[in-house]
């Protein structure tokens, strides 16, 4: 989801408690704040030395300790004028992947992408998830694109794609 999706889904809900599902059944707290909102620009080398450039926009959230009790989570309407504020001070780039920054004392903090959204009458849930690392020059360094099943295999294709002569860094 880009952060104009994020912001035209808000809008349309503003009447709705906003609810994060980082894994399956799994909630961010009642208690938690936006406590940043990062426009972050990438600028990258794959290990086929081919460059890339995007944005995307980070928005972090954190449980508050001081309010392990509170059962009511924050509105859209809130959540969307605490963005709408930061987009006032530094202008977002509307195309950037927007992502979730999250941890709590029984998951590692990470970036979760919004993967969908369930709506019921009172809530807007957002449906947090990881998307696992790839190798962006698979084509380049001649990785093929299913699965290796054998020890052998995966020892060629390292082989191949890290010798000097591969063209991968």
């Amino acid at each position: 989801m880009n952060t104009k999706e994020l912001f035209s889904l808000l809008e349309q809900h503003k009447d709705k408690s906003l609810l994060f599902e980082y894994a399956p059944n799994a909630f961010v707290g009642a208690n938690y704040h936006i406590t940043e909102v990062k426009h972050i620009a990438v600028d990258s080398v794959d290990c086929g030395a081919q460059t890339d450039t995007w944005n995307e926009t980070i928005i972090q959230l954190w449980e508050s300790p001081l309010e392990t009790n509170k059962i009511k989570h924050m509105s859209v309407l809130k959540a969307l004028g605490i963005l709408k504020k930061v987009g006032e001070i530094k202008p977002y780039d509307l195309t950037a992947e927007v992502k979730f920054e999250y941890s709590n004392s029984a998951f590692h903090t990470a970036q979760l992408f919004v993967n969908d959204f369930t709506l019921d009458n009172t809530k807007l849930i957002l449906n947090l998830g990881i998307q696992k690392t790839n190798c962006k020059a698979k084509e380049l360094c001649g990785i093929p694109e299913t699965v290796i099943n054998t020890l052998e295999t995966v020892k060629t294709n390292v082989e191949t794609c890290c010798s000097p002569k591969s063209g991968c860094c």
